[in-house]
Formats: C-alpha cells, sequence, structure tokens
C-alpha cells in the first residue's frame, strides 16, 4: 500500500465511522454524502468497494456545523460553520443519463486568514477503512494549463474518474492573497485532486466571499488500458464536460486590420530586418542583430503572407524578397537547405548547444522543407528545386536515427550534441510525425511511392508513447495531420486513432480557464496553447500553427466519420484562437505588463508585431522577445476566416472552420460550419455599402430540414449570425 499523511489516515477513519446524511442513485452510480468531524464528503461508487471520495468543504480543522441542507430542482444545498468562517456548497447532476456531478464551494473567512495548508480533495477508498490499493494517473496539471486529473482505479478494478477543476472561478482568490493557479490538480497515490494555492503572507480578507472550488466530474465504470484507449477517453470524457463549463465571451476583433498593420510593420520597421550576403532578411525578433537571419523564419512568414496577399488580391514587394533569400541557406557540401545563413554562421555566439556551426535542432530541418513543400505546390520552381536538392538528406538523417530523433545533433557527423529533453524522456518524439506530413507532401506531387513508405515508417514510431508523444505543439499538430493523411490512403484505423493521441496530446497541454488577476486582467487567457509540454507560457508563433494546421486537419476530415469530441474540441480550439490571439501585439495591452528585461532584442509597443510570450497572471510578458516571424498570425486567419465575394460587395467572417463555400447567381451565398452542434460560432456580413441588407438566412443541422434564421445584429452594414457547429448555411437578399 502507498504511504498517507496524517491527515488522510484522519479523513479515512471520520468517514468510516460517519453515517451518510444525504444518499442518491445517478446513472448507475451510488452517491452519498457525510458529515465528518472537519470535511464534508461526497463518495460515488457502484458497489461496496471502489468508492471514489471527494471532499467538497474543508474547515482547516474545526469541527463542523450543518446549519442548512436543501434539495429542490435537482441541486443539493449546504451551508456548514466553522471558527475559520462560513462555508456554502453545491452539487448538481445536470445530465440525466451521465454519471456527471458538478459541486461548488464557497467560503467567507470568520476572520483575516492565512491558508498554510490544504489537503487535496480526492480520497480513492477500497472498504475496510483503507484506501484503494493501487491506481494509475494517466493525466494531471502540469503547470497553468487545465486544471485536469484522468485516473483509473485498477486494484480493485473500480472504474475510472475525469476531474476538471474550473480555475478561472478562482480569480478572486488568487486576487487578493497573490497565488496562482499553477500546479493545483493531480497528487500523489491516494492523495489526489484539487488543493488551494497555499498563502503564507497575503491573507484572504474577512467576511468577504471566496469560491475556494468548482469542479466538474465525470464517472465511468471502465478502465482504458492503451494509449490509444487512455487519450480516447481524455477526448471523450472532456468533450462531455466543455458545453457545461463557464466560458468567457468570445469577441469579435477586426483581423484585416490587424493584418495590414502588421504588414505595414513588417515592411517599414528597420528592427525586423537584417542585410547580410547582399540581401535583406528578417530578424527573428525585432532589434536582434547578434544571430545570423534563419530559414525557418524566412518561410514562416512568407508562406502565410503569400495566402493573405492572394486573399487581398494584391502582392506585396516583400514577398519577393523573402523568396529571392532563399536559395542563399542552401549548404552544397550537406546538400541540403540549413538553419542559419551560411555566410554568417560563424557569428554564433555559441551561447545555447543550437548556436554553433552545423549544429541542428532535429524539428528545424523539417519544418522550412515542409514550407518549401507549399511554396513548390504553388508553382515555385526555385522552392522545388531546392526541395528536390535537400529531401534525401532529411531521408538520411531519419536513417540514421532509425525515426527517433534526439534534440540536437551535428549535420556532418550527425554526432548527437543533445540526446534527451530530460534524463529519460527522450528526444524530440512528435518529430516522426513531422517528418511523415514532409514525405507525404513530397509523394503527392512526384508520386515516388519511396516517400509513402518513408511517411508509413516513420509514424510507427509514435505507436506506445500517448501523451509522451508532445515535445512540441506545431510539431503534434504535424503528426496529426500526417496520421490523417495516411488513413485516407490506407483506411487502416491505427492511422486515424493515433490522429487522435496527437490532438488529445495537444489539448492536454492548454489553459481552459481564464486567468484573472494580475496581469492576467488585461488579456483573455481561455484555450491558451502552450508550445512545450513543460513551457511557463503560451507562444505566438506555436499558436497560429496550431490553429491553422488543426483547422486544416477539420477540413481534411471532412468526409470521414471521426469522432464527435474530436470535432467540437478542435473547432473550440479555433474560434478563441481567434478571439484570443489580438493579445500577443503590444498596442492591444498596457506597457505596464511588458517584461523589465528582453532576453533577444527589444520591444517596440506600438509596433504590431506580437509578442512571443504570454505568462501568467503575476509575471510580465514579452521577456522572449518581439516575435517578428509571429507577424504571420494575422495572415494566417484572415483567409481562412473571411470569404469575400466575387464581386467585392460583401464579406462573410465566421469563427469555425469551414468547408464548402459557395458564391452562387442572385447574391446566393452558402457554406459548411465544422464542428459539432453542441458547439456554436459567429458568422457576419460586411457589406461594402452603408445599411444592412434585409437578407433571408437559412440553417439546418446533420440532414435536418433547413430553418429560417434571424439575425443576433443587423446595424449599419453588418449582419451578425449564431450558427451552429456541423450544420450548413445559405443566404440569398
Amino acid at each position: 500500500m502507498d504511504p498517507v499523511s496524517s491527515f488522510t489516515a484522519t479523513a479515512i477513519d471520520a468517514l468510516e465511522s460517519a453515517k451518510p446524511i444525504l444518499e442518491k442513485s445517478h446513472a448507475a452510480f451510488q452517491f452519498r454524502i457525510y458529515l465528518a468531524d472537519d470535511s464534508l464528503w461526497l463518495t460515488s461508487g457502484q458497489g461496496k468497494t471502489g468508492n471514489m471520495a471527494f471532499r467538497l468543504a474543508f474547515s482547516g480543522g474545526s469541527t463542523f456545523a450543518l446549519e442548512e441542507q436543501k434539495e429542490e430542482g435537482g441541486e443539493l444545498r449546504f451551508r456548514l460553520i466553522s471558527s475559520s468562517g462560513e462555508f456554502e456548497v453545491t452539487v448538481l447532476f445536470p445530465v440525466p443519463q451521465d454519471a456527471i456531478f458538478h459541486y461548488t464551494t464557497t467560503f467567507k473567512p470568520a476572520l483575516p486568514m492565512l491558508v498554510p495548508f490544504w489537503p487535496k480533495d480526492m480520497l480513492p477508498l477500497g472498504g475496510s477503512g483503507k484506501p484503494q490499493q493501487a491506481g494509475k494517473v494517466h493525466a494531471d496539471q502540469v503547470g497553468t494549463r487545465s486544471g485536469v486529473i484522468y485516473l483509473s482505479m485498477t486494484r480493485p478494478k473500480a472504474g475510472s474518474v475525469f476531474y476538471f477543476q474550473n480555475l478561472t472561478a478562482l480569480g478572486a482568490y488568487c486576487e487578493a492573497t497573490k497565488t496562482a493557479a499553477a500546479g493545483l490538480v493531480g497528487g500523489k497515490w491516494p492523495e489526489l485532486g484539487f488543493s488551494l494555492p497555499l498563502t503564507t503572507e497575503e491573507p484572504l480578507p474577512a467576511n468577504e466571499k471566496f469560491v475556494i472550488s468548482d469542479a466538474f466530474v465525470r464517472l465511468s465504470p471502465d478502465i482504458p488500458a492503451s494509449d490509444i484507449e487512455i487519450t480516447t477517453g481524455y477526448l471523450n470524457n472532456l468533450a462531455a464536460l466543455y458545453p457545461l463549463l463557464p466560458k468567457p465571451e468570445v469577441k469579435y476583433h477586426e483581423w484585416r486590420d490587424i493584418a495590414e498593420k502588421g504588414l505595414e510593420g513588417l515592411a517599414n520597421h528597420k528592427g525586423c530586418w537584417m542585410f547580410a550576403d547582399g540581401h535583406p532578411y528578417l530578424n527573428a525578433y525585432l532589434s536582434d542583430y547578434k544571430n545570423p537571419p534563419e530559414i525557418m523564419v524566412q518561410l514562416a512568414v512568407l508562406l502565410p503572407l503569400l495566402e493573405f496577399c492572394a486573399w487581398r488580391g494584391e502582392q506585396h514587394s516583400i514577398a519577393a524578397e523573402l523568396r529571392d533569400g532563399l536559395p542563399r541557406f542552401y549548404d552544397e557540401e550537406l546538400g541540403t537547405v540549413v538553419r542559419w545563413l551560411p555566410a554568417l554562421e560563424d557569428n554564433l555566439d555559441k551561447s545555447e548547444e543550437q548556436k554553433q556551426e552545423r549544429v541542428m535542432d532535429s524539428w528545424y530541418l523539417y519544418h522550412p522543407l515542409m514550407n518549401l513543400t507549399r511554396l513548390a505546390d504553388r508553382g515555385d520552381k526555385e522552392a522545388r528545386k531546392l526541395l528536390a536538392k535537400s529531401v534525401d538528406y532529411a531521408i538520411k538523417v531519419a536513417r540514421h536515427f532509425n525515426y527517433e530523433w534526439p534534440v540536437f545533433y551535428r549535420m556532418d557527423t550527425f554526432e548527437v550534441i543533445k540526446a534527451e529533453t530530460e534524463p529519460g524522456m527522450g528526444g524530440e518524439k512528435d518529430v516522426p510525425g513531422s517528418f511523415a506530413k514532409l514525405m507525404l507532401e513530397v509523394w503527392q506531387f512526384t508520386g515516388e511511392d519511396r516517400f509513402l513508405a518513408e511517411a508509413k515508417k516513420s509514424v510507427k514510431r509514435l505507436k506506445g508513447l500517448g501523451f509522451d508523444l508532445f515535445y512540441q505543439a506545431n510539431n503534434t499538430a504535424f503528426s496529426a495531420v500526417a496520421l490523417l493523411r495516411l488513413y485516407k490512403q490506407t483506411k487502416d484505423e491505427w492511422y486515424l486513432d493515433m490522429s487522435y493521441v496527437c490532438i488529445a496530446s495537444i489539448l492536454k497541454n492548454v489553459q481552459l480557464w481564464d486567468c484573472d488577476y494580475g496581469y492576467g486582467k488585461y488579456f483573455p487567457s481561455y484555450f491558451s496553447i502552450f508550445p512545450l509540454r513543460d513551457a511557463p507560457y503560451a507562444a505566438a508563433y506555436e499558436e497560429q500553427e496550431v490553429y491553422s494546421t488543426l483547422h486544416g486537419y477539420l477540413q481534411e476530415s471532412a468526409d470521414v466519420e471521426i469522432l464527435p469530441s474530436v470535432r467540437l474540441l478542435v473547432a473550440e480550439l479555433v474560434r478563441y484562437a481567434i478571439t484570443r490571439m489580438p493579445f500577443y501585439f503590444p498596442p492591444m495591452l498596457p506597457q505596464e505588463m511588458f517584461s523589465d528585461t528582453v532576453k533577444t532584442g527589444e520591444i517596440d509597443p506600438n509596433l504590431w508585431i506580437p509578442l512571443e510570450d504570454i505568462q501568467d497572471g503575476w509575471n510580465k510578458s514579452g521577456e522572449v522577445g518581439q516575435e517578428v516571424y509571429g507577424a504571420c498570425i494575422s495572415f494566417g486567419i484572415v483567409p481562412r476566416q473571411y470569404f469575400k465575394s466575387p464581386k467585392g460587395d460583401y464579406t462573410v467572417f465566421i469563427d469555425y472552420p469551414v468547408a464548402d463555400v459557395r458564391f452562387g447567381k442572385n447574391n446566393a451565398f452558402s457554406l459548411r460550419a465544422l464542428g459539432e452542434e453542441r458547439g456554436t460560432c459567429r458568422l457576419i456580413v460586411f457589406f461594402k455599402d452603408k445599411g444592412a441588407r434585409k437578407a433571408l438566412a437559412m440553417a439546418s443541422n446533420g440532414r435536418g430540414k433547413a430553418q429560417p434564421l434571424e439575425p443576433t445584429l443587423a446595424e449599419g452594414s453588418r449582419l451578425e449570425y449564431q450558427i451552429q457547429g456541423d450544420s450548413k448555411f445559405k443566404m440569398s437578399w
């Protein structure tokens, strides 16, 4: 048996001797409420053993007095008094046929109060006065990611628990105590779940009510075994709770203006550029003149910029400048394009492993090559030439490392400079998927089956990794798309299931709560995407790539029966990315939240170039630098979310991924909103001239008959509608 603290031993003894004050059956589970000395408990289970106990309230050591107990309208209410203050607990069972419950606890301190200790709120019980003998935690909170713990009770076998703590509700508590909502949900078996942020200096003020827990729980009798079952279970459980979670308002931002401002700043701000080897190149960070130009930076901006220029119907000179500089990154001796501009490679200061001549970060080799395939697919002969000259080296590296890449290696000798991200954690585990995506794209326009064979070999290295597959968010998203394409090519279900593993790994690394304390009050953070599994901040460029790649995943899977949970959650990720990412741009933020020190370059608060990093509410942002290659955010969003009529007399915006966009005769317009019907999205029609038109709009879900749809806003030259995911929208006037 795992060791327990004295607090857990006392809690088990108190529960063993207590009698339930309320019993309830719901969705084949038995629920009991116990008042046991200093805690109010809810237990859930389907038999005499293997119950999970949830601590609904904790007095801090003094005995509770139950002042009030009510049950009305399906809601259980309890009011308790102790020497520390007054507690109110509500428990709801919001879904009739699903074993989901939601409990909220508020606390009003009787006097200014410090919180030097707080126990976890979940305790697996095995019967006979003992905790559950064994179990497995599949996922828990890392840093400021979602407040999730997903676990199974394995001995005795008693099912699984998916627990979600709504950390948004802790905003007032964290603001008052100057604490953060990081690393609060997890624990060591059997002491699991959520505990309050501890404070020994800033007390909770007396006689003010604070939410101290807001938990959503889903129970299952099943125990997932394989990595696919675990990650699919994560997706399905999260999607089951997601419609119940409080969510921030989704606001419209004028991305067309943001893109134009970003393009102007990119073109005219001298800090964005460096002149080297007879040619202008973009810096990675504003006013970064220490590091040589990088091919990834040039292509990361060029491809979205070309998409944006095609959308606006007007080219821009910097696109040609970026394209014309690409051949200078080719190394004749190695037979491939390289990361740093060879002419300035001697300037690398060797301050980091990758800042050395011919040292490659594994994913950095394949990322530019993927963008070269996109450029070649647009008919660019020089890009195709560079790709053709580099692809065999890319395969040579993959085979040398047997499709398991280290973090850093020497490009000439393949000497490993850094093998693992951390001791025992392996290298860049999602690079097999990035490499496979590159191989599939080369195969698609060459028709050479050797590239398809390489893709199939590579993705087999993802087998069995589960959540550990995630190294970097954009690479994991690339992997999901590669696996989806392999499924569509082969109809082998394993590829589709593995694409779900990738998506679950990304969703485990998002922040499904809004940081409303400290500087967090100035920016939305709901559904933020973290670039690395242990990164302390959300990052602009990786967010944009995850957004655009998973947007494409839904479009490519529009004719495939994928999991409803994937359709719902990916569409919602896209929606919140669109409403949140404007707040990477300094003009959207108060200067007081900018970091006092900048690692690379400098920050211009008036420039529409994003900060790389948005930190937790108590930390200043922009510490890494102002990310020039992050300018691609707006260039990537506009063509995916705005659709102009052929005559240019109106434009349609939608904040979900879409398919089947059509402009017909006599002002007819139609599209299919992707996602899932449990989600909703905003659709806006902007007319070029003044005055909103009287329009006939129709919408239908699934195979249902189209129904008339009234606008939620008709103002000036704008009509706005709310439609469900997985629906068809038609409009004429």
